[in-house]
């Protein structure tokens, strides 16, 4: 992956910096669940304890990231988690515009599509 762009009304951004980094780092977190979260169970007890047992995405890792602030007269809204939960569903479509393989699972292996 080469670029994310994102779009985010929250209407008006009453500090449209923080905005920007509150939705690149949810992007960053969704993508770092895509592509390496998962849950290994033994004895019937997951393995991972926390967040240190669960791979993040590095920064040469990282694509461009692009956030548009649109700008809004209404009523300032909150950005919390806004921009993790498409990640993964937008990845996967551009794998299947790319290559038309449709995934099904996560995290996605990257491994079978070899390297650009």
């Amino acid at each position: 992956m080469e670029r994310i762009v994102c779009a985010v009304d929250c209407g008006q951004a009453v500090n449209p910096d923080i905005v920007r980094q509150q939705v690149e780092s949810g992007i960053v977190y969704g993508l770092s669940a895509a592509l390496y979260g998962k849950l290994s169970i033994e004895n019937g007890a997951i393995v991972e304890g926390n967040f240190d047992d669960s791979p993040v995405l590095r920064i040469n890792e990282c694509p461009q990231i692009d956030i548009i602030v649109v700008p809004s007269t209404e009523a300032p809204g909150g950005v919390g988690e806004l921009s993790t939960p498409g990640v993964a569903p937008a990845l996967l479509n551009a794998i299947f515009a790319a290559t038309g393989k449709r995934l099904r699972t996560l995290p996605i292996d990257i491994s079978q599509f070899g390297r650009a």
